[in-house]
């Protein structure tokens, strides 16, 4: 298990110094998973390696959350007098994700020549 956290947080910080390093406009550990990604499918042992910790990671990835919780919960003195900013920031930016997703996904179709059936 350790050799597998340690390739994994090998893998995140590779990412994050190319990305650094090469100014690219990516998450670093967004470029250290496809490098994990691309070392697993070239091998099938340091998949192997590395699955059962990812699955354990994975299984209790809601455990992440927890600090941004706790933060929450600890600054709701300051969140109370901006309750509906929050509120109405949440809102808009969830109906403006939906549909710019659906307006997206509506002229990618048109562009495909996609017709409904």
């Amino acid at each position: 298990m350790l050799h597998a956290l340690i390739a994994i947080l090998t893998f995140q910080l590779l990412g994050e110094t190319a990305v650094r390093a090469l100014a690219l406009p990516l998450p670093g550990p967004v470029l250290g998973m496809m490098g994990l990604l691309a070392a697993m499918i070239g091998s099938a042992r340091f998949a192997a390696l590395i699955r059962p910790t990812a699955q354990g990671i994975l299984a209790h990835l809601s455990l992440l959350f927890v600090p941004a919780g706790a933060g929450v919960v600890g600054h709701l003195a300051t969140l109370g007098g901006q309750t509906g900013a929050i509120l109405l920031a949440v809102v808009l930016s969830t109906v403006l994700a939906i549909t710019v997703g659906a307006l997206t996904f509506a002229a990618v179709a048109r562009l495909t020549g996609s017709q409904d059936d």
